[in-house]
């Protein structure tokens, strides 16, 4: 044998060798098959566009789109239209006539090469492996290279399809809308009129977040999505049959809540309450229900699936039971998707990370289930193929149709959110294909998927969650490959290689997305995922083990569940670092616009990475660079940023419509006077100034705009001890400051008047409230604090540091700064003053003549609703000779040394 015929002679054993991708020369598996990709993304596009549109529109480009198919494919297709190709060259020797390469009908007959090569990235999260390049169809290839004509029809083709796919989509998605605005439903809910309705569950309640009104919190109330199939307006209204989707809202206190949070999926009310339109025009909701109150009057109780998947569910609640919190508030979530029990630092902690996808059910999970049933991946088609099936002796087709019915029952119990139902699509046709024999290939199985679930359900075409999750799988099956290869050429173990790049390459596409929702961009994500994906799998599959136990015996599953709870925990303490540093997250700009740049520089970092990874120490440097990023050492970045400024004394942080000053106590030590309405904005304010250490945090008073970022002031940091005015009120505020001083170890004392205290060369002294302010304590001739609440009760500090002096009012009203003033004769002049209750309108002209402050520091939010700070008080405070700041428009507020300058970050 010449060596001119070696190579021929040996590509039909190559073209036959068996590989978990089917041949083991990797150029014969061809190009991607790219076919279903334009009338699936037609679809998309179309269903987004017309949920929107009126009919009229609709129905023209309907008809418009499907003319055009029709013209297109007579032009590529008429007889007399189309000149034949000219005729075929002989065919070289080993080649076959098809356009094929050698070896691929081979290929096609042979159901052990690949037919399930890559199943766990199908329907993998975007934490997931990605160890392939996935297999392609070859089916139209040889058309393709057949000549001009047939090109252009197999382009025709493409373009027809989507146009009847859009135009498909479009009909559909029309017609959910109108479902959504006809009807007695939206005609009420416009008129804001009351109505018995009778509606069908179709989502698992939950919770409201809690959110800070104001000085209130607002009550928690309990939502769950619905869909309405009669109705009967108040006031002699007739009773109309409907099948509209609407979102009930249960106020109802805390003893009856546990009633509406047990609703499950299918179940039949009849509520009475008030109908108002959606919050946001252009949902699937067409109206929300209001009721105040009661306990929910069911008429119908749900489906045999619905009790077993709740009983499935409560069961893994009660295993979970004695876990730490972290734990025992994440391993629902991981497994089921079970987010109640998250706390909102917790959630924050997620969110801060980028690793929201662990807590909603994705594609990992039930690519864990299904590797359970038939083994490793590449060996579920062949004679050697492991898993529980396998051990069991059930038969290939019937593996299938177990993995079927196994994702029916996970869609079931883990409820049809956008992630899981694109996870299930992809499983089901990967599925389908080991069922018969057929090669697959992953994009198109994507692509078929989302046709059809666009196609099911118009609404997940404007869902973000579903574009998340295409985004990420279809990163994984295109980006994820290539990255690992290179990462694999430049010397890193395949294992690693695969893991690093499938986070690189789901971060990448969705980042985009992310930063159109929160307008900030993730720095710890990359690095997040990768170490809590080691422990994802052990979590999980222990999880649904507990789950699966429960209802047999709770004590095995309380077992399984505590071995869960260890990865579980681990996850938690990632996220919870991760977010804690102090460069873990970057501003961006929001909205599409900021989403586009920030895919533009992320393209442009891909493509100088290539680059890049071919000089080691470029790379280390780079790493460098974001380890100094990520930690934010002080002196970096002050150097960097001049925030905060050299011998700062005090700030004044922007947290929004609410108070949190910060008092320098020396070296990574600070005081903490109130802590603002969220926790992620006085943790960024705190983590901006280095601040590790609290010996003592101070609020003025128990209104939620001083105390509802607490948990975030305690995050990572030592703190001393809690002080607060002696009147607990509101009552459920205080409580909970006690409830979260309590977990953490923290004593909480009450703050006297005369009370003077010394933290390095920091020193204070408390002047009110007086005694009488707290419950119990009047007595003869004591003070009495002026009937105005909470705002006259605050702890009002007199702060001296560096030669300054402070003032911090708290909410101080009127009649009390009167009060103030009448008990203290005495009281000096000062350099700063905070400017009591944001700077609102009703000030005590005789103390700010008294104090005659030289700097006043306003804090305040942004277009609140209340107008703070007031033109009068500001104009007050300027003619007595103070220079005036404020947060909603400086930012936060530095100010230092004796000379009383005054930064802005």
């Amino acid at each position: 044998m010449t060596p001119q015929q070696a190579p021929r002679a040996r590509a039909p054993v190559h073209a036959a060798a068996d590989s978990p991708r089917g041949a083991s020369a990797p150029r014969q598996e061809g190009p991607a098959d790219l076919r279903l990709v334009p009338p699936a993304l037609a679809a998309w596009l179309a269903a987004a566009l017309a949920l929107g549109a009126s009919g009229r529109a609709v129905a023209l480009a309907c008809a418009g789109a499907f003319l055009a198919a029709a013209a297109l494919l007579w032009a590529t297709h008429h007889p007399r239209r189309v000149a034949p190709d000219p005729p075929d060259e002989p065919a070289p020797a080993g080649a076959t006539t098809t356009g094929r390469p050698p070896g691929a009908d081979a290929r096609l007959r042979a159901t052990s090469s690949g037919t399930t090569g890559q199943l766990a990235r199908a329907v993998s999260s975007p934490v997931g492996s990605a160890s392939g390049s996935g297999a392609a169809l070859w089916a139209g290839a040889g058309a393709a290279a057949r000549g001009p004509v047939a090109r252009r029809r197999g382009l025709a083709g493409s373009v027809a399809a989507g146009l009847v796919c859009g135009a498909a989509a479009a009909a559909v998605a029309w017609a959910h809308a109108a479902d959504v605005r006809r009807g007695p439903v939206p005609s009420l809910a416009g008129a804001y009129a009351g109505a018995t309705v009778e509606l069908t569950v179709t989502g698992d309640p939950r919770l409201t977040r809690p959110r800070v009104r104001g000085a209130a919190l607002a009550p928690v109330s309990v939502m769950v999505e619905a869909e309405a199939t009669r109705v009967a307006a108040d006031h002699g209204g007739t009773t109309a049959t409907t099948r509209a989707p609407v979102l009930l809202i249960a106020h109802a206190p805390p003893r009856q809540q546990t009633a509406w949070l047990g609703l499950l999926p299918t179940t039949r009310l009849r509520v009475h309450g008030r109908l108002a339109p959606p919050a946001h025009g252009g949902d699937r909701t067409a109206a929300v229900v209001r009721v105040d109150g009661g306990t929910p009057l069911i008429v119908a109780g749900p489906t045999a699936a619905q009790r077993v998947a709740g009983r499935l569910r409560a069961g893994l609640h009660a295993a979970t039971e004695g876990l730490a919190p972290d734990a025992r508030a994440l391993l629902p979530g991981l497994v089921v998707g079970d987010t109640s029990r998250v706390s909102p630092d917790l959630d924050e902690a997620f969110r801060a990370a980028d690793m929201t996808h662990l807590l909603a059910v994705s594609g990992s999970n039930l690519s864990v289930i299904l590797v359970l049933l038939i083994g490793p991946p590449h060996l579920a088609a062949r004679a050697e193929r492991r898993g529980l099936a396998a051990r069991l002796g059930i038969p290939l087709r019937m593996t299938a149709l177990l993995g079927g019915g196994l994702t029916l029952a996970f869609v079931v119990v883990c409820r049809p959110d956008p992630s899981v139902l694109r996870a299930a699509a992809c499983g089901l046709i990967t599925l389908l294909a080991i069922a018969t024999g057929r090669r697959r290939s992953l994009l198109p199985a994507l692509a078929a998927a989302v046709l059809v679930l666009v196609l099911y359900d118009p609404w997940l075409a404007r869902s973000y969650g579903f574009l998340l999750s295409v985004l990420a799988t279809g990163a994984l099956l295109t980006l994820a490959p290539r990255l690992a290869a290179a990462l694999r050429r430049r010397g890193l173990p395949p294992r690693p290689a695969e893991m690093l790049a499938a986070a690189v390459a789901a971060h990448a596409v969705c980042a985009p997305v992310v930063v159109v929702l929160a307008g900030r961009v993730s720095l710890v994500s990359i690095p997040c995922n990768l170490l809590a994906e080691l422990a994802v799998a052990p979590a999980t599959i222990l999880g649904f083990a507990a789950l699966a136990a429960a209802p047999l015996a709770l004590p095995a599953a309380e077992c399984l569940a505590w071995l869960a709870g260890w990865p579980a925990g681990w996850i938690a303490s990632v996220a919870r670092t991760g977010a804690g540093l102090p460069g873990a997250e970057a501003a961006w700009p929001g909205g599409w616009r900021g989403g586009l740049l920030l895919a533009a520089v992320t393209a442009a970092a891909l493509l100088a990475g290539r680059r890049l990874l071919r000089h080691r120490l470029v790379c280390a440097l780079c790493a460098l660079l974001l380890l100094l990023a990520l930690v934010r050492p002080a002196p970096l970045a002050r150097v960097i940023t001049g925030w905060p400024p050299p011998g700062w004394r005090m700030v004044a942080c922007d947290v929004g419509q609410g108070d949190a000053l910060v008092l320098s106590a020396g070296p990574g030590a600070a005081v903490v006077v109130d802590t603002g309405p969220e926790p992620r904005a006085v943790d960024r304010c705190l983590r901006t100034l280095g601040v590790v250490r609290i010996p003592l945090l101070v609020l003025t008073h128990f209104h939620a705009d001083h105390v509802a970022g607490l948990s975030g002031a305690l995050r990572g940091r030592a703190v001393g001890a809690i002080e607060t005015t002696p009147l607990l009120d509101p009552p459920d505020q205080a409580e909970s400051v006690r409830r979260r001083a309590e977990a953490a170890h923290i004593p909480v004392v009450t703050a006297v008047p005369g009370e003077r205290r010394r933290v390095g060369p920091l020193s204070w002294e408390v002047l009110w409230p007086p005694p009488s302010a707290g419950p119990h304590t009047e007595g003869p001739g004591s003070v009495t604090p002026p009937a105005e609440g909470p705002n006259d009760a605050s702890v009002t500090l007199l702060v001296r540091t560096a030669g300054l002096t402070f003032l911090l009012l708290g909410d101080l009203e009127p009649p009390a700064q009167s009060a103030l003033l009448a008990a203290h004769p005495a009281l000096p002049e000062v350099d700063v003053l905070k400017v009591a209750h944001h700077g609102s309108a009703y000030q005590d002209s005789r103390l700010l003549r008294r104090l005659s402050p030289r700097l006043a520091l306003i804090s305040c939010g942004a277009d609140n609703p209340y107008g703070h700070p007031s033109p009068r008080t500001m104009a007050a405070l300027r003619a007595q000779g103070a220079a005036v700041l404020r947060t909603d428009s400086a930012g936060p507020i530095a100010v230092t040394g004796p000379d009383l300058r005054a930064a802005v970050r």
